[in-house]
Parts: structure tokens; C-alpha cells; sequence
């Protein structure tokens, strides 16, 4: 699978009044459902738990970059993170699917273009 760099995006953003933070399942589900919404290839999900009530760090690792997020369920909020190359590629639905499955609200969110001639 080849991308060109110029159809590389990145889109970051801040969620707040998310639930389930703190739930491995959850995040999974969120980052692979993500996935599957902007046409992207999943080649695996890590996900660190940091203990009881406390946030995960994730990356759904894929063919066409990655997605990532940050939790800290204490605070309700989350920070994702989505590179993806391929004219197809859709970060925006991958956001709202990730949105939807926290119940979150965008607070921030960044998009750039990379490595465009």
C-alpha cells in the first residue's frame, strides 16, 4: 500500500465529558470503530492501562499512519491524535466515531495538512 506524503493529515484534538475513559474495552472498540469510519487498515491496537480509575494511553497502530489517544478519566477529557495519509482517508469520521463512543464534545482541534510540495 502506497500513499503519497501530500495526502497526509493530521488532525488533533482535545475531548471533554467523555465517559468510560478508564475502560480498556471501550478504547479499543473507539480507536478500531474509528478506524473502520475513515477507511483506514488496522494493523494492531496497544493499549497501557495506568491502574484503578486511572487513564489509558492508546495507539491503533495503521497501514496509513496512526491514531492515538490519552485519557484522564479523573478530568473527563481526552487527547487524540490522528495521522493519516491516503486521498481517501477520512479523519473527520474517525473523530466522530471516537466522539460518539466517549459521549465527547470537541473542546480543541488542530488540522494540518503534511508534507505537501
Amino acid at each position: 500500500m502506497t500513499h503519497s506524503a501530500g495526502t497526509s493529515v493530521h488532525l488533533i484534538a482535545d475531548l471533554v465529558d467523555c465517559t468510560g475513559l478508564d475502560d480498556l474495552t471501550l478504547i479499543e472498540t473507539a480507536l478500531r470503530d474509528a478506524a473502520g469510519a475513515a477507511g483506514l487498515t488496522v494493523l494492531d491496537v496497544r493499549l497501557h492501562h495506568f491502574g484503578e480509575g486511572m487513564g489509558i494511553t492508546g495507539v491503533a497502530l495503521l497501514a496509513e499512519s496512526h491514531i492515538s489517544i490519552h485519557t484522564w478519566p479523573e478530568e473527563g477529557v481526552a487527547a487524540v491524535d490522528l495521522f493519516v495519509c491516503g486521498k481517501d482517508a477520512d479523519p473527520e469520521a474517525a473523530l466522530k466515531v471516537i466522539c460518539c463512543r466517549l459521549g465527547a464534545h470537541v473542546r480543541d482541534r488542530h488540522m494540518i495538512h503534511r508534507l505537501r510540495s
